[in-house]
């Protein structure tokens, strides 16, 4: 995968890849919060790749959507401000079978996203 980052203003950021655009931008007084900043957009990613696997565990069961959802939060340590624990928390149809409960949670932990996260890779920085 190739990605191509610019820079379209202000502290505006753009990441561009597969014929789509995503926009990034910082909250005011940096920038003008015209986009979610980048971390949100990693936060965003992991919860929407869950998300997926979720979805897909209960369509391909014919199990019911209707109230299927995720929330995320986190938890950073108090001095250094690193984030320490991200939580997924899925919220379930009344009528979802108590015996997929355990299967759906590991549906969602099949997310590539959060497995690179248990395995970070290298990240090299080149000057060119």
């Amino acid at each position: 995968m190739q990605m191509t980052i610019g820079f379209p203003g202000g502290v505006a950021v753009a990441a561009e890849f597969n014929g789509h655009r995503v926009l990034t931008d910082q909250a005011a007084p940096l920038g003008a919060g015209t986009a979610p900043n980048p971390y949100e957009l990693f936060l965003a990613a992991l919860g929407t790749c869950a998300g997926f696997y979720t979805l897909r565990f209960c369509q391909e069961r014919g199990l019911p959507t209707d109230g299927l959802g995720l929330g995320l939060s986190i938890e950073r340590h108090p001095e250094t401000q690193r984030l320490e624990t991200v939580r997924l928390e899925m919220r379930l149809p009344a009528e979802f079978p108590e015996k997929y409960r355990g299967a759906i949670l590991r549906a969602a932990g099949q997310c590539s996203v959060k497995k690179t996260l248990a395995d970070p890779p290298n990240v090299e920085l080149v000057a060119v």
